[in-house]
C-alpha cells in the first residue's frame, strides 16, 4: 500500500484554477504534498501547493514530464493532454480519471455517442465534423435543416473545449447559425424539460461508490451558468431514486475513480436523461463543504488516493449561489458589499483568489446553509441581490 503521508509520496493536479484551490484545503488537512501544473503564473493554486509549475496543460512534453515528478496524478479540468496521461499509465504512474475515461468525456460527441451505445437515456443529437467535409459547419447545419434532417430550436455544443457555458448556444433562427464557428459539434434537440438537476457519484481505486444527494440547478439565461445550486432538490423521492440510478448507470460503465457529476433533465413526462458528465469536483457539489459530512473535495482525494470513502448525507439543508463578474466590468476585482452579506444567518462566502474580474468570470461562491430549505432559497436570492463582482 502507497504511504500518502510519508515524505516521499507526491499528489499532482492537472489544473490550478478555484477547483484546485479547494482540492488543496483538503489535502492540507490530510499533510499530503502537492504539486500543481496550470497555464497561469497567477491560478488560484500557485501560492498555496507544495510545488507550482506553469505550462500548457494540452501540451504533450509538459503533462508528460509533470506526471513524472508525482506518485499520483488527478484533474481539476478536463482539458488536458490524453495521450501523455496514457504514456503515464504505462509507465507506472497512478492517473484518476484514467486517460480512457477522459478521451470519452472530453469530446461531446464521443460522450453522446457513448450514451447511445450502452443505452443511457440521453437527448436525440446530430454530429458536425469540418474534417472530413469542405463544407463550413454552418453551412452542413443549414442544409440539414432545409431537407427537414434538423428542427429549430435547438442545441449548439462544441465537442471539446466547452464548459461553464461557453460552447454551447440556443439556436432560435437560421441567423444565428451564421456565426457559429467551424469546429466539430454536436446539435441536440431542445428538450422541455421541467428541472436541471445532477447527482454527484463518488468511487474510489477498488470500485466501491457513494452517492450525493439529488441536487438541483437554476441557470442564468443568458450565460447558460449555474446560478443557484439547491440540495435536496425539491422532487418526489421516487424521481430522484430515478435519478440516482441513471447516475450509477452511467458511472459504473465509465468505470471512473474520484468523483463524477451526473447532469440530468427531469422531462415533462417525469423522465430522466443524461445531459453530460464531468470527471472530476463540479459547481453543482459545492454546497457540501458545508453542508455535507464529507464534502466533495475530500471525498475526491479518499477516491484518487484509495481510501475508505466518506459519509455523503446532508447535515442540514444548503444552497449554493455562484459569484460571478458583472457585466459591463473588466479589471481588479472588487467585491462589493461583502460585509452586508456576511450579516445574513449561515451565509458563508468563499473567494476563488482570482486577481481580475470578466463578465460572467466565475470568482467565488456563497452557500446558505438553514434547516428550511425555503427560507434559504429567500436568503440566496438576497444575497445573489446584495453582493457585486465589480473592478474600479
Amino acid at each position: 500500500m502507497t504511504h500518502y503521508y510519508s515524505s516521499d509520496f507526491k499528489l499532482g493536479i492537472l489544473g490550478g484554477g478555484q477547483l484546485g484551490r479547494m482540492l488543496l484545503t483538503e489535502t492540507q488537512k490530510f499533510d499530503i504534498y502537492t504539486c500543481v501544473l496550470d497555464n497561469s503564473i497567477d491560478a488560484p493554486c500557485a501560492s498555496i501547493c507544495n510545488e507550482f509549475y506553469q505550462g500548457n496543460l494540452l501540451d504533450y512534453d509538459t503533462v508528460y514530464k509533470f506526471g513524472k515528478k508525482v506518485d499520483t496524478l488527478t484533474i481539476e479540468i478536463e482539458n488536458v493532454n490524453v495521450d501523455a496521461l496514457e504514456q503515464l499509465e504505462k509507465e507506472g504512474v497512478n492517473v484518476y480519471p484514467s486517460s480512457k475515461t477522459l478521451r470519452i468525456i472530453q469530446n461531446k460527441a464521443s460522450q453522446k455517442l457513448f450514451y447511445t451505445t450502452h443505452n443511457i437515456p440521453t437527448a436525440p443529437f446530430s454530429r458536425f465534423d469540418y474534417h472530413n467535409n469542405k463544407e463550413p459547419v454552418s453551412s452542413q447545419i443549414t442544409n440539414a435543416i432545409k431537407q427537414n434532417l434538423l428542427t429549430l430550436p435547438f442545441v449548439w455544443k462544441s465537442a471539446q473545449f466547452g464548459y461553464d457555458g461557453m460552447g454551447v448556444k440556443i439556436v432560435k433562427s437560421l441567423s444565428d447559425i451564421k456565426n457559429l464557428p467551424n469546429v466539430e459539434c454536436i446539435v441536440e434537440d431542445l428538450v422541455p424539460f421541467k428541472n436541471e438537476l445532477a447527482v454527484i457519484i463518488a468511487r474510489n481505486v477498488n470500485g466501491n461508490v457513494k452517492t450525493y444527494p439529488v441536487v438541483e440547478m437554476e441557470f442564468h439565461p443568458e450565460a447558460n451558468q449555474v446560478e443557484y445550486v439547491i440540495c435536496p432538490a425539491r422532487i418526489s423521492q421516487e424521481i430522484a431514486k430515478k435519478a440516482e440510478n441513471v447516475a450509477l448507470k452511467v458511472s459504473q460503465i465509465f468505470e471512473h475513480v474520484g468523483i463524477l457529476a451526473v447532469e440530468l433533465f427531469l422531462t415533462q413526462n417525469d423522465e430522466i436523461i443524461v445531459n453530460e458528465v464531468a470527471p472530476r469536483t463540479h459547481n453543482s457539489g459545492h454546497y457540501s463543504i458545508e453542508a455535507s459530512y464529507t464534502n466533495q473535495f475530500e471525498q475526491h482525494i479518499r477516491a484518487v488516493l484509495n481510501l475508505p470513502l466518506g459519509d455523503t448525507s446532508s447535515k442540514v439543508n444548503g444552497i449554493m449561489v455562484n459569484l460571478v463578474g458583472e457585466e459591463g466590468y473588466t479589471g481588479k476585482v472588487i467585491y462589493k458589499n461583502m460585509d452586508a452579506i456576511l450579516k445574513m444567518k449561515g451565509v458563508i462566502p468563499h473567494i476563488y483568489g482570482k486577481k481580475v474580474t470578466k463578465p460572467f468570470r466565475k470568482m467565488g461562491h456563497v452557500t446558505i446553509v438553514n434547516k428550511d430549505l425555503n427560507k434559504a432559497r429567500q436568503i440566496a436570492e438576497k444575497v445573489k441581490k446584495t453582493i457585486r463582482v465589480i473592478s474600479n
